[in-house]
């Protein structure tokens, strides 16, 4: 029996009992234990997600990529066989989390976010219908943008245009860098995703995300293609540091198959009966709930936190958020009656 728990209001939302905290990196007094709990223990920043989103560049690396001395040159092969495993890797993704969560229904509307179902015959989507317009900006933008950040990138590692690190030579350095580019993405995030929510980038670009503000798997990347080009492009980093193409890889696949994770519209999977794994998406949920909030996510940044910006889930950051939307509102109308 599932140990299904928290509360649903009248209009169908769900929330956890206790509200959403950050990791214990930047809590003060200083806690090294709490640390180390929050790096190594279940669940925590390798257990059991970060682990798995490692280990899938290093297999597709060694498996699933073309060797580097034929991308030396552009060509039709290596390119297109590239945009065709990018294709089958979120197809397999985002298709594995719509088909146990949306299509077998599995656990019901246990630890999902609203009791509402993706919108069918809603004309703010294309074809009138969620599932499909976000499988289309996810087949025809997200993945040929990702592709192409991909391929410019390793045709520059093949050709030394860029800095290269090799794990026999410098391991340490290799594992850490790895270790560090969720946090890099993060941060990275956060900052492209403000910049989104500026008036006329919102209006004629974010929007068409946020019109999915009851989420699923493939609306993680449902985006316009400005954004995608934004979204991706945390991946210059590795123009600039020295790095493998492995930590290129993780880069682009962290940055486009977790977001079927959280964009699930579930706060936890039930793997059987009483034993559920935790998605971590409310924090974003909340965002595509309110918008003006969490931006970022709930990982070792707290920049939504330093920014004034964090929503926890419970009814006091509501009634904050008002607040400081009100007060906004009073100053852009103060400004605009002496004009």
């Amino acid at each position: 029996m599932s140990t299904f728990n928290g509360k649903r209001d009248k209009r169908g939302d769900w929330h956890d009992d206790a509200p959403l905290t950050y990791a214990p990196v930047f809590k003060w007094p200083f806690e090294p234990l709490s640390i180390l709990k929050w790096l190594f223990g279940y669940p925590g920043y390798f257990l059991p997600w970060g682990l798995i989103y490692m280990a899938v560049p290093i297999i597709v690396w060694n498996y699933f990529t073309p060797a580097l001395d034929t991308m030396k040159a552009f060509s039709f092969n290596w390119i297109a066989y590239i945009f065709i495993r990018n294709l089958i890797m979120i197809a397999a993704v985002a298709g594995a989390w719509h088909l146990r969560l949306y299509i077998i229904k599995y656990q019901g509307t246990d630890f999902k976010h609203t009791n509402k179902w993706l919108a069918r015959d809603n004309p703010i989507f294309l074809f009138r219908n969620q599932l499909y317009d976000n499988i289309f900006w996810t087949v025809f933008s997200a993945v040929p943008i990702w592709t192409a950040y991909e391929v410019v990138t390793l045709w520059a590692y093949a050709n030394h245009f860029i800095p290269y690190v090799s794990f026999s030579d410098h391991p340490i350095y290799f594992v850490l860098l790895m270790c560090f580019i969720p946090i890099i993405r993060e941060l990275h995030f956060y900052t492209v995703h403000r910049v989104t929510h500026w008036g006329p980038l919102y209006n004629y670009v974010h929007y068409l995300h946020h019109n999915n503000v009851n989420v699923g798997p493939f609306s993680g990347l449902a985006m316009h293609p400005i954004e995608h080009l934004l979204y991706f492009s945390g991946i210059l980093v590795h123009w600039i540091i020295p790095s493998h193409p492995i930590h290129a890889l993780f880069h682009l696949q962290h940055a486009a198959i977790t977001p079927a994770q959280s964009h699930s519209g579930f706060d936890r999977v039930v793997i059987v009966d009483g034993v559920e794994v935790k998605t971590g998406d409310f924090f974003h949920y909340l965002h595509h709930k309110y918008f003006e909030c969490n931006y970022g996510a709930d990982g070792p940044l707290p920049l939504d936190k330093m920014f004034g910006t964090f929503h926890d889930g419970t009814k006091q950051a509501q009634e904050r958020m008002d607040e400081r939307f009100l007060a906004r509102a009073k100053q852009k109308a103060a400004a605009e009656s002496e004009i």
